[in-house]
């Protein structure tokens, strides 16, 4: 069996676009007809120049290749242009890849790709997703009630719980910025202790806060700002600093009482083993469309284990990166929680063929060999992204006075 062809697929998110702008698919195709299916985790060029980039690695390295052979093609395109480091536009294409190479298989043994990966460990994921607007407040790129009003965002909290969600994450600490770190505003601290306050009284102990920034402070203005939210207790504190300098983390990590999480731009187990020996985190968040795939991931979730560490897969994408991040949570051990976006409902169900079972705050990981999934691709021809926006867009230059 050799990989004979390529699909891509730019699929533009509708509103209220949560998970992203956009999503990047890929399709891989057997001379024998089996495909796969991945998903390419990318936001630092558009779109079309990342098509470019996962035809020029399919050219070079994937076409006539045989499927099972996913560790040599790994390195092969890890180390390819006399590179043979972290490089996190490469990586997101190799990871959409490796998924789909990982589905080729599956579906060629008949089995989920968790039970290749060691065997089915949780029958189910608990799962939490962020607090999202309403249908009729706008989409995730408005500024609705919920983003910046602490009672809104505790009446929003009460609605998750009741569909069935044990933990929900929220960032009220402002933008982040091309010229980050900073210091936090009082403002900004302000708000933050009243949303984890205005929460915590709303949910008492059935559900965990997941206070999740995006690396906007410098380590000292993580550290204050932890003091202002530990009397809540967070199950965990994200990415309190920029990803490029894990020693400032581990400072941070030593500070404060609340777990630290991090690596959603994070890439290969090179930069995740740092995190670890310097005791930056405790709880490693990989995005698998970008940190290089499924067998990548599994490496660094049993470095984690060896570390008492855990993992958390994160998720602000399409459902394909979903389905990767199920089939590591079913076999890894040390499995913590599984971002979702709200209940797998919306274009995320309609993007599929069938949609991710999710139920009472789990995810109950498919039995269907591969990853699980099968995408649409009439739904993903019906919603090309026209748009010339990055998936994720940060301020350019300094934030106000009061972020």
């Amino acid at each position: 069996m050799k990989i004979q062809d390529l699909k891509t697929f730019v699929v533009g998110n509708p509103p209220p676009r949560a998970g992203g702008r956009y999503f990047i698919f890929v399709k891989l195709i057997t001379d024998n007809g089996i495909e796969g299916v991945g998903e390419v985790y990318a936001a630092s060029f558009g779109p079309q120049a990342m098509v470019a980039m996962i035809k020029d690695v399919f050219e070079h390295h994937v076409l006539g290749a045989d499927p099972f052979q996913i560790e040599l093609l790994w390195r092969n395109v890890y180390g390819r242009g006399y590179s043979m480091r972290p490089d996190i536009s490469l990586m997101g294409v190799l990871s959409g890849i490796e998924l789909a190479l990982w589905d080729i298989v599956g579906k060629a043994v008949g089995k989920p790709v968790y039970a290749l990966l060691g065997g089915k460990v949780h029958e189910r994921l608990r799962s939490y997703t962020y607090l999202y607007p309403r249908s009729d407040e706008g989409d995730a790129y408005a500024d609705p009630a919920v983003y910046r009003d602490p009672d809104a965002a505790a009446e929003r909290a009460l609605e998750y719980v009741a569909m069935g969600f044990t933990a929900l994450k929220f960032d009220p600490a402002g933008p982040y910025s091309t010229l980050d770190p900073r210091q936090p505003s009082l403002a900004r601290l302000d708000l933050s202790e009243a949303f984890c306050k205005a929460i915590r009284a709303a949910v008492g102990d059935k559900c965990d806060l997941l206070f999740g920034t995006h690396g906007q402070f410098t380590t000292s203005g993580a550290i204050r700002l932890a003091r202002r939210i530990e009397p809540y207790d967070p199950l965990w504190f994200e990415e309190p600093v920029p990803p490029e300098m894990p020693e400032q983390m581990a400072r941070v990590a030593a500070q404060t009482t609340i777990p630290i999480a991090t690596g959603e731009r994070l890439t290969t187990k090179y930069e995740f083993a740092r995190v670890l020996e310097l005791k930056a985190a405790s709880i490693l968040q990989m995005a698998i469309g970008r940190v290089g795939g499924l067998l990548e991931a599994k490496k660094i979730a049993s470095m984690a284990e060896a570390h008492y560490a855990q993992v958390a897969p994160h998720l602000y994408c399409g459902p394909v990166e979903g389905a990767a991040n199920i089939q590591l949570g079913a076999c890894s051990p040390n499995f913590l929680i599984l971002e979702s976006i709200e209940t797998w409902s919306g274009f995320h169900a309609k993007i599929l063929k069938k949609p991710i079972l999710w139920q009472d705050g789990y995810v109950i990981p498919s039995n269907e060999p591969g990853l699980g999934v099968e995408l649409d691709e009439d739904v993903a021809a019906s919603h090309p992204y026209e748009g010339k926006e990055l998936h994720l867009m940060p301020h350019f230059g300094p934030v106000g006075a009061r972020d």
